[in-house]
C-alpha cells in the first residue's frame, strides 16, 4: 500500500511538472554547474563524517554494561548543536574576510577546527572507551559536543554558500547535495567506526585468518578523518574561489546586530511562524522508533555489528534516493510529497512495534541466542521502508526551504529553518529516550512489593534469589502514545502545510528596511 501510494504522488507531481516546466523561463540543469554540485557533495559529506559517527556512538555504548539509559539520554545531547545553530547563524553571515570570501571565512577556519579534534581524540579515545571498564561518559559528550558544534558552523556557512555557488535555476539541487551528501557521510562513519574496528565482523568477513582486535582501530581512524580534514580544507582554500557577494542580485550587506534584527523580522512572517509550530512537532510521531527501536533490538541480544552492516547497506538508499526524488520536486510543491509518506510512516510504527516485541522469541532456541537469516530479512525489509519515507520526507522539506529561502541572507534563513527541522528532532528524540525508564515498571519475582525502582531494592531481590522482571515495558507504552499524538498531528496540519506551500515567493521575503536602521 505505501509504495503504489508514493508512486502515485509522483507520477501526479510529473505531471505537475510538465505545467511548471512550460511557465519556467529556465529549467534546472547542471551544465557548467557539475563541478559545483560535487564540491557541494563533497563539502556534505563530510558534515556528514562527525554527525553519522554521534549517530553511531550510542551503539558503541549500548555494548557496555554499565551504560543505562540516563547515560543514553545524556549522549542525546550531542545532537542539540544543530538545533540551536540558529543562535550564532547571524554572525557567519555578517563576519567575514571579504578578500577570503564570505563563506570560506567560516568554512575553511571550521573544517581545520575539525580535523585537529579528530586528531586530539584519536591521542584519548582508547582511555574514553577502554576495552574493560565504564566508558567516559561526560568527556564523551563534551568533546562530541563540541565537534558537532563545529559541524553546525559548517553547516551554516555551505547552506549559505548554496544558494550562491549553484545558479539560480539549479539552487533545488542543493537539497539533493545535503541529503545524499550527509548519507554518505553516515555509511563512512558506520562501516568504519562499527564495523571496520569490531574483531568479530572484521574475523568474519574481512580476514583469511582470525586475528586480535577489528581491521582498523578507533585511534586510527580519527588520525585519517584528521588529515582528511585538513587536506581538502587547503585544496579548497587554495583552488576554489568563491563569488564576490557584493556581485550577487540584491546584495545587502547587514552589520551583527543588523543580522539578529534580520532573524527578528524572519520569525515575525506569518508563514515563518506556521511553519516553526509545525517542524518543532513534526517527529513526536516517530520519536520513539526513531530513537530506540535499534537499542531495544541490542538490548534483546541481536549483534550490533549485524545490525549496522544492515543499516549502512540501506543507506545507500538515503544517498541514492535524493537523485530519484530531484526529478519530482524540482519547481513544484514538495510538501505534497512529504504529507503522502507522513501517515505512511506513522502506520510502519507498529511493525517496529511488532518486531520489537517478538525479536526475543524470534533469535532465542533452546535458551540461547541464534538469530536466524529470515529474521534479518525481516529487518531490512522494515529499515529499508522506514527510511524511504523518512528520506522522502527530509528531502521534500529541504527542496522547500530552498524554494522559500530569501538568497540575500541565506545562511540565516537556511539555519532558521534547519535549525527547526532539526530541534524538532532532538527534543522528541532526548525526551523518547529519557522516557523509556520512566514510562517502564517492574517487579521483584519473588516479593511482589518490591518495585526495583532504585539499586537498593534490586540488589534486595537478587539478595533474596529472584529477578526483576518488567510487567510493563516503556518502549510499547511510548511507541502507542507517539503514533497517536502524530496522527492527531496530521490531521491538524496537513491543511495547514498545502496552504503555505501554494504561497507565492514574495510572501517570505524579508522587508530589510527595520534591520537596517
Amino acid at each position: 500500500m505505501i509504495v503504489p501510494q508514493l508512486e502515485e504522488e509522483l507520477e501526479n507531481l510529473t505531471a505537475l511538472a510538465v505545467v511548471d516546466d512550460s511557465k519556467s523561463a529556465e529549467k534546472p540543469n547542471l551544465k557548467g554547474d557539475w563541478l559545483n554540485f560535487f564540491l557541494l557533495l563533497l563539502l556534505y559529506t563530510m558534515q556528514g563524517i562527525p554527525y553519522g559517527l554521534a549517530l553511531a556512538m550510542p551503539i558503541i555504548l549500548q555494548s557496555y554494561k554499565d551504560v543505562s539509559y540516563k547515560d543514553q539520554t545524556l549522549f542525546s545531547f550531542v545532537q542539540w548543536p544543530y538545533s540551536i545553530k540558529l543562535t550564532w547563524a547571524p554572525l557567519v553571515d555578517s563576519l567575514y574576510v571579504q578578500k577570503l570570501g564570505r563563506r570560506k571565512s567560516w568554512l575553511i577556519p571550521v573544517q581545520y577546527s575539525i580535523g585537529a579534534c579528530f586528531i586530539y581524540m584519536a591521542g584519548n579515545i582508547n582511555k574514553w572507551l577502554p576495552e574493560t571498564g565504564r566508558p567516559d561518559i561526560l568527556i564523551l559528550v563534551s568533546v562530541f559536543l563540541f565537534m558537532k558544534t563545529l559541524a553546525a558552523t559548517q553547516d551554516i556557512a555551505v547552506d549559505g554558500w548554496a544558494l550562491t555557488m549553484l545558479k539560480k535555476n539549479n539552487v533545488g539541487f542543493a537539497s539533493i547535495c545535503n541529503a545524499s551528501g550527509m548519507a554518505i557521510g553516515v555509511i563512512i562513519s558506520y562501516v568504519c567506526s562499527i564495523l571496520l574496528t569490531s574483531e568479530d565482523f572484521s574475523n568474519q568477513y574481512l580476514r583469511f585468518s582470525p586475528d586480535v582486535g577489528g581491521v582498523i582501530t578507533m585511534k586510527s581512524l580519527f588520525y585519517v578523518l584528521g588529515i582528511f580534514f585538513i587536506l581538502i580544507s587547503t585544496l579548497i582554500a587554495m583552488f576554489k574561489k568563491e563569488k564576490d557577494n557584493r556581485l550577487e542580485d540584491n546584495h545587502v550587506k547587514l552589520n551583527i546586530v543588523q543580522n539578529y534584527l534580520l532573524l527578528w523580522d524572519i520569525l515575525k512572517l506569518p508563514g515563518i511562524q506556521i511553519l516553526a509550530l509545525t517542524l518543532l512537532t513534526a517527529k513526536i510521531g516517530y520519536a520513539a522508533t526513531d530513537s530506540v527501536s535499534i537499542l531495544k533490538l541490542i538490548d534483546a541480544g541481536v549483534p550490533k555489528e549485524n545490525i549496522m552492516v544492515i543499516n549502512s547497506t540501506i543507506l545507500v538508499i538515503k544517498m541514492i534516493l535524493p537523485f530519484i526524488l530531484a526529478k519530482k520536486t524540482s519547481g513544484l510543491k514538495p510538501m505534497n510529497l512529504f504529507l503522502t509518506a507522513a501517515p505512511a510512516r506513522l502506520l510502519w510504527n507498529l511493525s517496529f512495534l511488532a518486531f520489537v516485541y517478538y525479536t526475543p522469541t524470534l533469535i532465542t532456541i533452546n535458551g540461547s541466542v541464534s538469530v536466524p537469516i529470515y529474521y534479518y530479512a525481516l529487518l531490512v525489509f522494515i529499515l529499508s521502508i522506514h527510511d524511504i519515507l523518512d528520506n522522502t520526507m527530509t528531502v521534500s522539506a529541504l527542496v522547500f526551504f530552498s524554494q522559500i529561502s530569501d538568497s540575500r541572507f541565506g545562511g540565516t534563513y537556511m539555519s532558521l529553518l534547519g535549525t527547526l527541522l532539526s530541534l524538532g528532532g532532538a527534543w522528541s528524540s532526548s525526551v523518547a529516550i529519557g522516557m523509556v525508564d520512566f514510562l517502564t515498571f517492574k517487579q521483584c519475582s519473588l516479593d511482589h512489593q518490591n518495585s526495583c525502582s532504585t539499586k537498593n531494592l534490586k540488589n534486595m531481590c537478587k539478595t533474596i534469589g529472584g529477578d526483576c522482571v518488567v510487567i510493563v515495558n516503556g518502549y510499547y507504552v511510548e511507541t502507542a502514545a507517539c503514533t497517536i499524538i502524530g496522527i492527531i498531528w496530521f490531521c491538524i496540519f496537513r491543511k495547514i502545510l498545502k496552504n503555505i506551500q501554494s504561497k507565492d515567493r514574495s510572501y517570505w521575503l524579508v522587508d530589510i528596511k527595520r534591520a537596517r536602521k
